[in-house]
């Protein structure tokens, strides 16, 4: 999908496409799982290539950052689906050209939307497409901030659980729970990592890459912010790891000790019956007098007897909390 925004009346608006030809006048080019004529289109209008889906997935740093024929190549590992319980990064190319920016995409990353509604309402009259890319950089820092905050609150309830509830005992299925959440956040975590450290390596190329170049006061300045916003993010989201990986030794922990007090209890309990199955053993077939031999019912009797012998430590360790 070809999306084309046109700074116009201080605001910034999404134009459609008149006869088959991007308007010269774009400022952001905005490319969602193109086909091969829209990324005609855009290499027509700016004379760049637009780079395959195969070219952004590849990870060594000479691939995602570079110029070529004047324009700068950017690929970064953006988070989506952070909100929903399968959260997941995609490759975005960023490429500027000129005043122009353009974005190739094959997912929907929440700061494109909250981007163009943004800019939609106002944006400056001189709006180029390096004050896009920053103001994109930006919500996508914001939002990887929130995201580690509501995984740091998360980490906490469930340290919380494990600490303070762990004197109630024999709850599996709570335990199945807890470990289940702390795989989520341990996986969102290290994706939002993943994810700054692609957008600090951007940043730097971009901060290099324009030294003494046409960029205004107030964008260098907020690159010096993004880039301080990127590095204590990265930092919180290692400290944020580390507790995961101490809340999961910790209910491993709980859980193993768990076990050796039910495998105790067995142990003792074992202990305490040997002795009688010994002797019943030993004695008790051997006894002339027998009443129950002369029972009529003495067979249904016996097995009714074992099959309560089974069900009533099964309903104990049932009523115990311990199956």
């Amino acid at each position: 999908m070809l999306s084309v925004f046109v700074a116009a009346t201080g605001a910034l608006r999404k134009v459609d496409p008149a006869g088959g030809a991007l308007p010269l006048e774009a400022v952001w080019i905005d490319l969602k799982a193109p086909t091969p004529a829209e990324e005609q289109l855009v290499e027509d209008l700016i004379g760049i290539e637009v780079p395959t889906r195969e070219d952004m997935q590849e990870i060594e740093i000479s691939s995602r950052l570079y110029s070529e024929s004047g324009a700068r190549y950017m690929t970064a590992t953006l988070m989506c689906g952070a909100d929903t319980a399968s959260p997941r990064i995609t490759p975005v190319s960023f490429i500027l050209a000129a005043h122009r920016l353009v974005t190739v995409r094959y997912d929907e990353p929440k700061a494109f939307p909250l981007v163009a509604a943004k800019l939609g309402r106002a944006c400056p009259q001189a709006l180029s497409g390096d004050m896009v890319m920053l103001d994109l950089l930006d919500t996508v820092i914001d939002r990887c901030a929130d995201v580690l905050e509501r995984a740091g609150a998360d980490v906490d309830t469930v340290s919380t659980q494990v600490f303070e509830s762990s004197a109630e005992r024999g709850h599996a299925h709570t335990y199945s729970q807890i470990l289940r959440t702390i795989g989520r956040k341990g996986d969102l975590t290290s994706k939002v990592r993943e994810s700054l450290v692609s957008i600090g390596r951007l940043i730097s190329f971009v901060t290099v890459e324009n030294e003494g170049t046409r960029w205004s006061k107030e964008q260098k300045a907020q690159l010096k912010t993004l880039q301080r916003d990127v590095q204590s993010l990265t930092d919180h989201a290692s400290y944020l790891s580390n507790k995961i990986t101490f809340v999961l030794d910790a209910m491993l922990g709980v859980v193993n000790l768990e076990q050796n007090n039910i495998i105790k209890l067995f142990s003792v309990m074992a202990v305490v019956l040997m002795p009688p199955t010994l002797i019943a053993s030993i004695y008790g077939m051997n006894f002339r007098y027998m009443p129950e031999l002369e029972w009529t019912y003495a067979y249904p009797a016996a097995l009714g007897a074992m099959l309560l012998a089974a069900i009533g430590p099964y309903m104990f360790f049932k009523w115990k909390k311990w199956l």
